[in-house]
Parts: C-alpha cells; structure tokens; sequence
C-alpha cells in the first residue's frame, strides 16, 4: 500500500485549519473593522484563524490532541527558525500565512506559542481553584491576541502590555460567565472553586436548566471583577493613536457592554445566551475614545 505523502496529523490539522479561515472570514476577527487599513486587517484576520485553529484542536479535534498541539508547535518553531532544522519551513497553511507578520511586526514566538500552551493546560486541567489561578490561565489564552494587536499596530510598550493583559483577561472572564452551561457540560468549570464553595453552589447547579441564585452570585462576582480591569482599557486606548485606538476600544467597549448585558438580565445564563447590544457597544466605543 501506497503510503500518504502527508502524516495523519498535517492532514488534520489542514483540515480543520481550512474550517478555522473560513470562520475568520465570516466573522471578520471583531478588531478587524472595515475602517481598518487593508495591511492591519489582513494580518488580524491571519492571527484570528491561527487562534481558531488552536482552540479548535483543543476543544474539538478527534484524536490525540496533544500530538495536534506539538505539530503547531513545531510549525511555529519553523516560523522562527528554530524548528526541527534550521531549514524548516512551516506546512501548514495557516501557520505560513503568520510569516509577514511575524517579519514585518517584530513579533515574537511567545505569543502564538502561549495559545498552544493554553489549550495544552486545557486538556488536563478542567477546573480552578481561585480567581488569581483562572488569571494565570487567562494570561496564556487571553493576553497573547492583544499582545498581537499591539505588535501590528506597532505600540508595544511595558505599559501597554500590562493594560492590554488586564482587557484581555476580563474579556476571557466575561465568555466564561456567559458560557458557564456549556463549559460545565463539556466538563470544564473555569468559575473559581473557592468562590463557589463559599456561596455553597453545588455541581449540579452549573448545567441546570436555570441559574440558582447562588449562583448568579457567583457569576456576578466574576463580572465586577472584570468590569474593574476593564477600566485599564480607558488609559490604553488615550495611548494608542489611528486605526489601533479605535480597534481596542472596540475591544473595551465590547466588554463593557457584555457586563451591561449579563447585569441587566441578572445574571440568567442558561436559559439563554447573554449578548450584549449593537447600540450598547457602539456608545461605551464612543465614551472610551472620548475618555469618558
């Protein structure tokens, strides 16, 4: 029997790397608004299907995902040279699709390798203890796509870094409210143990059909949090100038605009999915660009 010319893995992750791109180009990466110069829009598309590729292989790929991850890895490592040869190119598409990025915005390896290694942390850890634990978690799946955005838009400095982490995180821990039914069904609680064993929310209660009201407590705990380190996005974005400043008060303003939502529907999040407005996002972008 002929053998492939491709190993099993290369194949699947081509695979699901075309699903991936297809789904960058549908939603058009939120940062990437049509405003945007063509240069930064394509680069943010291209980092927005590398990130979809990796959480789709940690979250969905049938098979050994962690032999998936470490092909991404080294095809990353290629990227930078210093993959399996000096002289190693990357194979998959994606992953090559990174190269002017990384040539043209000085960007380093940690970022593209840190999303691997979150959905590494993600196969063998499925809940966390405390809201600094989750943090941790947050900085290796959260803070690397603004550390991206930071490196197109040409403004990375230690300030920015720090306060672009803080958006990053409490955009994360606004999905992980809003998701809290569906992470508890794929077996995943990335509500803080200790913060639900105080307010004596039992397992069961994380996929019942309604939210208890101790754990809308719970819930709402994580969202004042994250709506306190959505305040470091109010000096980042009088930092930043152009197209940058209006893509992360984009960023912001979504995330004002979710604890809006998930406010004013108390907390309820599984009997529907909690979404924040058009209207609400466009008027917090405004007041974050006014710096209101």
């Amino acid at each position: 029997m002929k053998e492939s010319a491709l190993p099993l893995e290369q194949v699947t992750l081509e695979w699901i790397g075309m699903r991936a791109a297809r789904q960058a180009t549908a939603e058009n990466f939120p940062v990437a608004l049509r405003v945007l110069p063509k240069r930064a829009r394509a680069q943010l598309g291209h980092a927005y299907a590398y990130a979809r590729l990796v959480d789709d292989v940690g979250d969905r790929a049938q098979g050994d995902r962690v032999a998936l991850l470490e092909f991404i890895e080294n095809d990353v490592k290629a990227l930078f040279g210093a993959g399996r040869s000096q002289s190693a190119r990357p194979q998959l598409p994606i992953v090559r699709d990174l190269q002017t990025m990384v040539d043209e915005c000085n960007l380093p390896p940690e970022p593209l390798l840190d999303l691997i290694e979150a959905n590494r942390v993600d196969q063998v850890v499925s809940a966390y203890e405390t809201f600094d634990d989750l943090l941790a978690y947050c900085r290796l799946s959260a803070a690397p796509v603004g550390r991206i955005v930071l490196h197109i838009a040409g403004a990375v400095t230690e300030r920015n870094i720090v306060d672009s982490d803080a958006v990053c995180a409490a955009l994360q821990v606004l999905e992980h409210c809003q998701d809290v039914r569906e992470d508890a069904v794929a077996g995943r609680v990335y509500l803080p143990a200790a913060d639900l064993r105080a307010a004596g929310v039992p397992r069961t209660e994380l996929d019942a059909r309604s939210t208890s009201t101790r754990l809308r407590q719970v819930i709402a705990e994580q969202v004042d949090r994250a709506a306190a380190m959505l305040g470091s996005g109010r000096p980042l974005v009088r930092r930043l100038s152009g197209w940058s400043r209006l893509a992360v008060a984009g960023y912001v303003a979504g995330g004002l605009a979710t604890v809006d939502a998930l406010r004013r529907a108390d907390y309820e999040v599984h009997e529907r999915h909690v979404s924040p407005t058009k209207r609400g996002t466009a008027l917090h972008s405004v007041r974050v660009i006014m710096g209101r």
